[in-house]
């Protein structure tokens, strides 16, 4: 009887251990795949929580943006090369006019005839005549007239070449009337007027030119003559550029 007894307790017992540790290797089974849930549920907390904040901080910057007015205003690359292409663009279209211009000139006065010449500035003082202000003849020219520069400006030239009267077009001095004569202005030389030594030098000293000649004159100028062709140039029945 008391070996029965003993036989029933030691199999209880081997029963109970083979419980507890079934129940054991269940709870390890189980213990991952709840961390790994409650890993997943941190998870997604943490990402509701991160929207939330870049939610409520593209809010913010929206509601500084209205009250301030400002706004991002950084230029994006397609931007940027559209700048340099508008920049290259507004260069090209300068060139052109620049180019346009000079071509005008030869169009526009392609009708007279084209004489190369030596043309020096020259004023009406000493350096130049060898008189000085209190001349009784200072800025008095061979024809009778007075030196200007005007619409139509005085010339010195050979009268052999170019006659008193002769109305010519220099590019970069403007329209000039054979006024003046030199003992030193020879064949296809031409003095041309200007009213400060600092004015020959600094807008044209000596250089070799060409000069559309207008009209050739008869040997004679007079006040009329300033006139006329000052009323020619003046109402554009003669092209008219920017000097």
């Amino acid at each position: 009887m008391r070996n029965q007894f003993r036989s029933f307790l030691f199999l209880s017992l081997i029963l109970v251990c083979v419980a507890s540790l079934s129940l054991v290797i269940n709870i390890l089974a189980l213990t991952p795949e709840e961390d790994t849930v409650a890993l997943k549920s941190n998870s997604y907390e943490e990402s509701q929580v991160s929207l939330t904040h870049k939610s409520n901080s593209w809010v913010e910057d929206k509601l500084e943006e209205e009250q301030t007015g400002e706004k991002d205003e950084s230029v994006t690359e397609d931007e940027a090369i559209q700048a340099v292409q508008q920049n290259q663009e507004a260069e090209e279209a300068e060139h052109e006019e620049v180019e346009l211009a000079s071509m005008s000139a030869e169009v526009a006065f392609k009708q007279y005839p084209v004489r190369t010449v030596v043309a020096t500035g020259y004023t009406a003082g000493y350096e130049s005549t060898g008189k000085t202000a209190d001349h009784p003849l200072y800025g008095v020219t061979f024809s009778g007239l007075t030196v200007q520069r005007d619409v139509v400006s005085t010339i010195a030239a050979d009268p052999n070449i170019f006659p008193l009267g002769t109305v010519m077009y220099v590019p970069d001095y403007g329209y000039g009337i054979v006024m003046d004569t030199g003992g030193a202005i020879k064949g296809n030389k031409i003095d041309l007027y200007y009213e400060t030594v600092d004015e020959v030098y600094s807008e044209w000293g000596k250089k070799s030119t060409e000069v559309y000649v207008i009209q050739m004159g008869d040997g004679s100028v007079s006040e009329e003559d300033l006139e006329y062709w000052k009323n020619e140039i003046e109402s554009e029945a003669l092209p008219v550029f920017n000097e």
